[in-house]
């Protein structure tokens, strides 16, 4: 397949509770097999048939190799994951935006379900779900011990079915419950606007099928309110990921033909591929090109990127590449870290695996696993300062994360430390009115990054954040 890799599926973080998650390089499994170890064959085969015949009751010979399939592939890293039946269908189904259930991204923290961030409009969003939010039941079945996957289809069903979730909301010191009618779930994952004149604000809050014909008609619009553009304002703060052929038509955009945009390696052949800023790498079949519709100016208008902890993997590899091309000036805070590439490969027709089979680079050959992209400019997210990062999860934090690959992990000292600073200040911020903890809403005028973005496109002084630094790579437990 060489380097024209068909993209059709997601790089993200976390999981969606009604979209899916995680990228795909979907490729035609290889043919050839490696040798198998006999000796440990053997052993599970015992391990089978002393199941069989010793257990306290019947098990059903499909659950016990599914559930062995699945913990032999959930055992390699956080990403890569065993689909049956149900869950390769709502795969399938999340790259196009749209799919039936509350709509909320989760990701899991000390054994409970954790809320990243419910997606905007969503019956969760309306239902009041918060980020940081943690999910202790899902109807009658308590979340600890349950695989994020089986979450998931919990929180799935059909149109108009009830769920009812069991909030734990620590900065209120409270739990209660919330019964959510599940729909279809249609993001609308681009907005933007004229934020004064001569200065334009984008927010991608996800990158999907219809992201970059979304992005191109915003672009379109704001230009049509003022040709005369100053500045762009790219808004990737908490946005998970999704499609690799998105975040490289999106970079694109920017960029001059052409350039690299993102290059991936692992031991596969096809894994070993660059992605670069020309319409073969980006367009899908049968499909024109959305970018020329672009006006010449978007090329050289003055740009900054806003991202944040919540910033992962496509967000990242467009950040990267703006970063390193020296396109656009990246502020905010450092992001989540999530450079791997999981592969599709279908085991049947209704079931397969996702696998890490790659590490994805920037354009100067940076791997982003488990660092992330630092900003050029480090923003506090309020005017007052940002002790909260500490308490943020990245992919570093992950259990069995995969490395780098470029060099050893160093443990950061101090990182503890602030977290206790942290929950310190998190304590006595929740004895405040809900009304003064809440953080302004993305592109609005109190957005306080927002703000020294336009700054630094003016020209003007830019109130960088004083505390916070670079986050090593932490040193992994085998």
């Amino acid at each position: 397949m060489g380097h024209k890799l068909k993209i059709a599926g997601w790089i993200s973080v976390g999981v969606v509770a009604g979209a899916l998650t995680t990228v795909s390089l979907q490729t035609v499994a290889r043919g050839a097999m490696t040798p198998l170890p006999l000796e440990e064959i053997q052993q599970l085969s015992a391990v089978f048939g002393l199941i069989k015949t010793d257990y306290v009751e019947p098990v059903d010979d499909r659950k016990l190799i599914t559930d062995a399939i699945g913990g032999m592939v959930a055992s390699l890293d956080p990403h890569s994951q065993y689909f049956d039946k149900k869950s390769f269908k709502e795969f399938r189904e999340g790259t196009t935006g749209r799919f039936v259930g509350v709509g909320i991204e989760i990701t899991q923290e000390d054994g409970l379900i954790k809320i990243v961030s419910p997606i905007e409009g969503s019956p969760a969003d309306r239902a009041g779900l918060k980020t940081n939010d943690l999910i202790t039941k899902i109807d009658d079945t308590a979340v600890k011990g349950l695989s994020l996957n089986d979450a998931v289809k919990r929180m799935r069903g059909e149109p108009n079915t009830q769920v009812t979730l069991t909030i734990l909301r620590r900065d209120e010191s409270r739990s209660f419950p919330v019964t959510i009618t599940r729909e279809e779930i249609k993001t609308q994952s681009v907005k933007g606007k004229i934020i004064e004149p001569g200065y334009a604000w984008i927010r991608l809050s996800q990158f999907q099928e219809r992201t970059v014909d979304d992005f191109v008609r915003k672009v379109e619009e704001v230009y049509k309110q003022d040709p005369r553009l100053k500045g762009l304002v790219l808004d990737l703060r908490n946005d998970p990921g999704g499609l690799l052929d998105a975040a490289v038509a999106v970079s694109a955009a920017f960029l001059p033909e052409n350039v690299t945009v993102v290059s991936t390696n692992g031991q596969l052949a096809e894994s070993k591929a660059t992605f670069k800023a020309s319409p073969e790498f980006y367009l899908r079949r049968g499909s024109g090109d959305p970018l020329k519709r672009l006006p010449a100016a978007i090329k050289t208008v003055p740009l900054v990127v806003l991202v944040n902890e919540g910033s992962a993997s496509a967000s990242e590899i467009v950040a990267g590449a703006l970063q390193d091309h020296k396109r656009a000036t990246i502020m905010g805070s450092q992001t989540f870290g999530k450079g791997s590439v999981q592969t599709v490969r279908p085991l049947g027709p209704d079931t397969g695996i996702k696998l890490t089979t790659a590490r994805y680079y920037t354009p100067s050959g940076k791997s982003i696993q488990a660092k992330g992209i630092v900003p050029d400019v480090m923003l506090d997210e309020t005017a007052e300062g940002d002790i909260y990062a500490s308490l943020r999860m990245r992919e570093a934090d992950l259990e069995k994360h995969l490395t780098s690959g470029q060099g050893e992990e160093a443990k950061d000292a101090g990182r503890e430390k602030a977290r206790e600073e942290a929950r310190k200040r998190l304590e006595e911020e929740a004895k405040k009115p809900v009304s003064e903890r809440k953080l302004p809403e993305y592109g609005s005028d109190k957005d306080f990054q927002l703000s020294q973005a336009l700054n630094q496109l003016k020209g003007r002084t830019v109130l960088a954040s004083k505390t916070l630094t670079e986050r090593k790579e932490e040193k992994k437990d085998n």
